[in-house]
């Protein structure tokens, strides 16, 4: 008889074991944010396929899987993957290959950047920059070519503003685009002084001159997203939002998913070009694991840093100018026509109140009311209070950037005023219309690191922790708020909720493993937050 109670043992032990489910990756001991509907905290998750199986405790993870890899987390806070709505990532890997001009103090240490770099890249066809904020110099005046054709008389220069809504060129430069002291266009401007071109061009002027730069060559567009990848992965992100691209940079994107050499999911904003219209309403929309193109990005105005914005009433400091709109509204209303036509959602760059009331305005008048098209507006960064509720009337989705705010506050008063700014980056208030935003971060016009948004948003500090007070704290948005804008809701503001944001069962095993608790450690201490780890697919990207 005791034999058989042995017995009996033994096959209970091995009837358990077997039924041990197998998983790929199994993570315990960890401080999981799930940011599900309850915003649930656990333990442990399992990987199965690529994707998450289940999440709960170590024990309870431990029963009931079995895995080839098992990762003791140590107590540290895992969070799903991070997802930038609003980014230029082909375009910010081309930037690591130009004269890098952010953060210069001066209109001479911007020269000598592009003197050193023209050194380093003597046989280039033209001397490409980006990143100059005159609003860094004393006075904070916009800069001017006389420089540049002194040191480059017979090459090209284009040096673009940190927004990419201005840029300075050279002689040679607007010679190539034909620019003049009398030459005019819709949405954009050539800045004279004494009657004669400055070299500074404000928005759809600067492409009269960047339509003659070479186009990369494969090899170097190739560089351009693999570099950038590399950088994104190691603040945490798995998924950007690509904000204006056209088919030749998707249709790589998505060569370089297929072979296995890009790894970063990306949702791409088509340019609105005739072709680009042409050949996405004729196929409609697209999706995968990797890659999502069911959008267009449309351009309303330009930038407040440069005046492009376009406001209802006058610049403060500039009286007589009140920006522009980079088309006319009836073109507007055209795109809204053709995106609801063929079911693609339509996301309006709109920086002024005048840009989004008239974008607002024509949204309202396709939608009619409550949808589920999730049309945005992209910055949603000066709306006037009696605009506000239309993002609400017409399911209007806001995706905002909050280091807009805390890299715009030493100056945006100046701009808009004291009162008209009080409009201004309310990131609060637009999340009370629809109850969630879409958070990114416009890079490279900001920096890569999502943590640096999740700071702003919720603390309206620099990376200084300046001001002491914040700026303007009532649009302030809490922590559990800025997680879930840079994850699940802006997963929903990309249709891509059921694939990625959260960590829950049948998603993407997609998340990021910080050496700090973002929901818990002192306000001060956000901002030196480092990543750990990286998963795409729970295979390690980033990290030892």
């Amino acid at each position: 008889m005791k034999s058989l109670f042995y017995l009996f043992l033994i096959c209970i032990f091995v009837f358990s074991c077997k039924t041990k489910s197998e998983a790929d990756l199994l993570v315990v001991n960890a401080i999981v944010y799930t940011v599900n509907d309850s915003f649930a905290v656990t333990e442990a998750f399992a990987v199965v396929d690529g994707k998450f199986a289940k999440a709960g405790t170590t024990q309870e993870l431990k029963d009931e899987y079995s895995a080839a890899e098992v990762f003791d987390a140590e107590g540290k806070a895992i969070y799903p993957g991070f997802i930038d709505a609003h980014a230029h990532f082909y375009r910010y890997g081309l930037g690591l290959q130009v004269a890098e001009l952010l953060g210069a103090e001066s209109e001479a240490e911007m020269i000598e950047r592009v003197v050193a770099h023209r050194e380093r890249t003597p046989e280039a066809a033209w001397i490409m920059g980006r990143g100059w904020d005159q609003n860094l110099w004393e006075p904070s005046e916009f800069p001017t070519k006389e420089r540049l054709d002194s040191l480059f008389p017979d090459t090209p220069v284009l040096l673009t503003r940190i927004d990419g809504h201005a840029a300075l060129a050279n002689q040679k430069a607007l010679e190539l685009g034909g620019i003049t002291a009398v030459t005019q266009l819709i949405g954009g401007e050539v800045i004279l002084k004494d009657g004669h071109p400055t070299g500074v061009l404000i928005d759809n002027a600067i492409g009269l001159v960047s339509k003659h730069v070479p186009e990369p060559s494969l090899e170097e567009s190739r560089a351009a997203l693999l570099s950038a990848q590399e950088n994104c992965f190691a603040v945490g992100l798995t998924t950007v939002a690509d904000a204006g691209v056209d088919k030749v940079e998707i249709d790589l994107m998505h060569a370089m998913h297929e072979e296995g050499s890009l790894q970063m999911r990306v949702y791409a904003m088509v340019n609105p070009t005739d072709a680009n219209r042409a050949h996405y309403f004729k196929e409609g929309i697209y999706q995968d694991d990797y890659l999502t193109v069911r959008s267009f990005k449309i351009y309303g105005d330009g930038a407040l840093g440069s005046r492009g914005a376009a406001l209802l009433q006058p610049y403060f400091d500039h009286p007589t100018s009140s920006g522009f709109l980079l088309d006319t509204p009836e073109a507007f209303d055209g795109f809204a026509e053709e995106m609801l036509e063929h079911g693609f959602q339509m996301n309006t760059h709109c920086i002024g109140d005048s840009a989004n009331r008239t974008l607002l305005d024509i949204y309202a008048k396709y939608l009619k009311g409550k949808n589920d098209l999730r049309w945005r507006i992209e910055h949603a960064q000066v709306v006037s209070p009696s605009d506000m509720a239309k993002f609400a009337s017409y399911s209007v989705l806001p995706s905002i950037q909050p280091t807009h705010a805390t890299s715009d506050m030493y100056w945006a008063g100046k701009r808009l005023g004291p009162f008209r700014v009080k409009t201004a980056y309310a990131y609060k208030d637009l999340l009370d219309q629809n109850g969630m935003l879409a958070l990114g971060s416009d890079f490279p016009v900001e920096s890569i690191n999502p943590i640096y948004g999740f700071h702003a948003g919720v603390v309206r500090k620099d990376g200084k922790n300046w001001p002491e007070e914040g700026f303007q704290v009532e649009n302030s948005i809490s922590r559990e708020q800025a997680l879930r804008g840079m994850t699940i809701w802006a997963a929903y503001a990309n249709f891509e909720e059921p694939l990625k944001g959260s960590i829950e069962p049948g998603k993407l095993a997609d998340f990021v493993i910080l050496d700090k608790d973002l929901m818990l450690i002192p306000e001060n201490e956000l901002r030196e937050v480092k990543v750990v780890g990286t998963y795409i697919g729970g295979k390690k990207v980033f990290g030892k």
